[in-house]
């Protein structure tokens, strides 16, 4: 059983149920539509905000109590979302099948988290999205959440690497305030993305 089946064993929802601000905010303003990947999804509520939108949405996590907890809060909210048991490890990304793929505060090992942006450089449609809130290496003395391993930490040049050939339409390091659930509340440092595949 891994960490975040355990973490995600409770009736309530650990990150809300509310989405992620900045995921609401670029979907708002990008009025993407079509076929939605969530990456590293928890229980949900992003994903169901995908969902209400009008997106046709998937998600993968590789915690089943998580998925449960989506299935569940889809129900009551009267959207579907197809859920997947995924490990990123040996994820499969085929080319060009998402409109758009979102990874809030999806937090892995470095090696892992290079295949993943890989992965999602590869699997985004031409014309498609990439939309993604993390934490930076400077969040470890903040007490707002996150992983305290700095290889779990997200570094700027990162994003700028993998697509470097993407138009980016939004890009921020820097301090925010958020409050989502019991497990992310205060004053946070995070790097947001937002990048568009060249067609």
């Amino acid at each position: 059983m891994n960490h975040w089946h355990k973490r995600f064993q409770t009736e309530n929802y650990v990150y809300g149920k509310n989405p992620n601000v900045f995921l609401a905010e670029i979907q708002k303003r990008l009025d993407i539509s079509g076929d939605a990947l969530a990456v590293a999804e928890g229980e949900g509520r992003n994903a169901i905000y995908l969902a209400e939108q009008g997106m046709n949405v998937t998600t993968w996590d590789f915690a089943s109590s998580g998925l449960e907890k989506t299935n569940k809060l889809a129900e009551a909210k009267g959207v579907k979302v197809s859920t997947k048991l995924v490990d990123l490890n040996e994820a499969d990304w085929s080319q060009a099948v998402w409109d758009e793929i979102v990874c809030i505060f999806g937090h892995f090992p470095s090696k892992l988290r290079q295949k993943t942006l890989q992965g999602i450089k590869k699997a985004v449609k031409p014309g498609g999205y990439f939309v993604t809130e993390v934490y930076s290496p400077h969040q470890i003395p903040y007490n707002s959440g996150g992983p305290k391993e700095p290889d779990f930490l997200y570094k700027p040049e990162e994003f700028l690497e993998v697509f470097h050939d993407w138009r980016i339409i939004h890009f921020f390091m820097g301090e925010v305030v958020r409050h989502e659930g019991e497990l992310h509340n205060g004053l946070a440092h995070v790097i947001q993305f937002a990048g568009q595949k060249p067609l």
